[in-house]
């Protein structure tokens, strides 16, 4: 993990937390799900609190995806238009819509943590394509806690692999990220399994 992101912590604490996954929903370039694990492993350590680090982390995910929504309701099918023409963000635009025209708030819900790329541009075309405000809140209340929940306690549960975990997510690049991380989260929890076993025999 950066030591850039563990500095930005210490200087910052919650602050850091909250604008990261804040802004993370508005399509920003920041690190949040690396904050969260930061947090997650200060928390372990007695630095931190780990329930303000899960409700700041929280409410700043759910403020974001509301801002996106509105923004979208405003801007219409216009802004998503002028999006898809960006060569950069068009192809994740365009899947985005095609998941949320398909299924809803369920591609809501997982755009919030197993296809984390998606869920900014699906805020803005749930709010452009008129998907209804309670249907997407729902989709965003519940795929935020699981977002929100597996990277903090990755880092509260697992902080002596927290380097291994931070590697992992960057080098899929959230690209189905809840799926592989948890796979790693089941492998981690196998093998320190396996060491107390073998410590008991």
């Amino acid at each position: 993990m950066s030591p850039d992101v563990v500095q930005l912590l210490a200087d910052y604490g919650l602050w850091a937390i909250a604008i990261a996954t804040f802004t993370s929903c508005l399509a920003a370039p920041v690190p949040s799900t690396f904050l969260m694990l930061a947090g997650g492993a200060f928390a372990a350590a007695g630095d931190m609190s780990l329930t303000a680090i899960c409700v700041t982390a929280y409410l700043g995910a759910l403020l974001g995806d509301q801002v996106g929504y509105f923004i979208g309701r405003r801007g219409g099918s216009g802004l998503v238009a002028r999006l898809r023409a960006r060569p950069k963000i068009g192809r994740s635009v365009g899947r985005a819509q095609d998941a949320v025209a398909r299924w809803g708030a369920i591609a809501v819900f997982l755009s919030r943590w197993l296809v984390a790329p998606l869920g900014p541009y699906a805020n803005l075309i749930a709010g452009a394509g008129g998907l209804a405000w309670a249907k997407f809140t729902l989709g965003s209340v519940s795929g935020e806690v699981i977002w929100v929940g597996m990277y903090v306690s990755l880092g509260y549960f697992f902080s002596a692999e927290i380097a291994e975990i931070a590697e992992l997510a960057q080098e899929f690049g959230g690209l189905v990220a809840g799926g592989v991380v948890a796979a790693f989260l089941g492998w981690l929890l196998f093998r320190r399994r396996a060491a107390e076993r073998a410590a008991a025999e």
